[in-house]
């Protein structure tokens, strides 16, 4: 009896976690109403599918990684900067505010805005450039093919499947958040051969169609990732010195707009305090601007359902034009005062050195590898053993790959 009224408890739980969602718009993600999963699994009792999601994320071994992979700085240059892990939590921040404020599924977009990321190599964008370069012969390397392949094939945490059995709406975010993958419907098992091999052997098994947009909540995932880097990599910029706030706000009007807004109210504040003064109500302002031009979006397509907002042939969460003009001179100044500045690419052509050279190292004498790792191999410069070394780097934090060159390459290391 007492089993009894434990389980009919839980069921009255699950009824109340139900009923939490009505509030959601009828463009939104709704649990209950979730694509599935890969493999068949009792939905959760006291969580919603999206919960589910989040929480097999943040549990895993990719999110924990990312504490040491660059966003812009190696992690030894200061404990300060933005790493892989800061930058995707601050990510999950903006997005739940939008999706809360639209009326939208805040567990897949914080699910999607936590997952974005794990693909990324160590030394940010530039060892995904050099992984990519040394992979050309053996189909390339694209960070979010890697991501959706961490999440479906390796991480290997449960009995019954490898992957964190997602569900489809969480895949088709990390697969597809930033846009369509084509034009057109497309045969899944014979996708275009220009599409990212991992990410064809994935659509093989698993149909994601890469033709159509993301759901509203992935599409909201992608805009904060972009509020949040640009923005923080101003932070970090300014921190390391490698630009001016005068520099800043001469190329970057909004910067301007925002500075005279806070010295109308503050005088001679302290810089520390000027610089997150500003972030904070650049950020504001961007959030505020696509809660505005999606609204008008939502009015003119007027959606009904998840599905209309994949059909809809234009993305619906996005920034205003006024905006995309003044973010896109926020880019291209960091582009040439942070991204091209002589200390960044420095330090990025290290780490270029260090993934091409263990690759080669690796993909001539699988042996190297560690133990697990090496029985995936099927000898040297085969297509399998380079798609594992791939795996094994793209999975390496910065300060793991540092090591292993040392110990691989330096003649007075000590392999412990």
């Amino acid at each position: 009896m007492a089993y009894q009224e434990r389980r009919d408890n839980l069921l009255e739980i699950k009824r109340e976690i139900t009923l939490m969602y009505d509030y959601l718009a009828k463009y939104a993600s709704i649990p209950g109403q979730e694509r599935g999963r890969q493999h068949k699994e009792a939905s959760p009792v006291t969580r919603s599918c999206y919960q589910r999601d989040r929480d097999r994320i943040i549990h895993c071994s990719s999110f924990r990684r990312l504490k040491h992979k660059t966003q812009v700085f190696v992690y030894h240059e200061g404990d300060y900067y933005r790493t892989r892990l800061t930058h995707s939590i601050e990510v999950a921040q903006i997005a739940r505010s939008i999706a809360r404020a639209m009326q939208l599924n805040e567990e897949l977009a914080e699910a999607l805005a936590l997952s974005h990321d794990f693909g990324h190599t160590a030394f940010g964008h530039s060892g995904e450039d050099a992984l990519d370069e040394v992979m050309q012969p053996f189909g390339g390397f694209d960070h979010n093919a890697q991501s959706l392949r961490l999440v479906t094939k390796l991480e290997r945490r449960y009995a019954d499947f490898d992957g964190l059995n997602l569900t489809w709406d969480t895949l088709e975010g990390i697969a597809k958040h930033n846009g369509p993958l084509v034009d057109g419907a497309i045969d899944p098992k014979n996708a275009p051969k220009h599409l990212p091999w991992a990410l064809r052997e994935f659509l093989a098994e698993y149909d994601l169609e890469i033709h159509t947009f993301a759901s509203a909540e992935a599409q909201v995932a992608a805009v904060s990732d972009d509020i949040a880097y640009n923005n923080h990599d101003v932070e970090d910029g300014l921190r390391a010195g490698l630009f001016t706030l005068e520099e800043l706000s001469s190329h970057c009007p909004l910067v301007t707009s925002v500075l005279d807004e806070i010295n109308q109210k503050h005088r001679n504040l302290d810089q520390q305090v000027l610089i997150h003064e500003m972030v904070r109500r650049l950020i504001n302002r961007m959030v505020n601007d696509i809660l505005i031009s999606t609204s008008l979006k939502i009015q003119r397509l007027k959606p009904q359902s998840v599905n209309d907002v994949r059909l809809a042939g234009e993305a619906l969460v996005t920034f205003s034009d006024d905006m995309m003009v003044d973010v896109k001179k926020m880019k291209d100044f960091l582009m040439s005062r942070m991204y091209k500045h002589h200390r960044i690419i420095r330090m990025m052509n290290k780490g270029k050195r260090v993934v091409k050279e263990l690759f080669n190292l690796y993909i001539e004498e699988p042996r190297c590898l560690p133990k697990d790792w090496y029985e995936s191999t099927d000898g040297a410069h085969t297509k399998k053993t380079a798609r594992t070394v791939a795996d094994f780097i793209a999975g390496m934090t910065d300060r793991y790959a540092l090591r292993q060159y040392k110990k691989q390459f330096d003649v007075t290391a000590i392999d412990i």
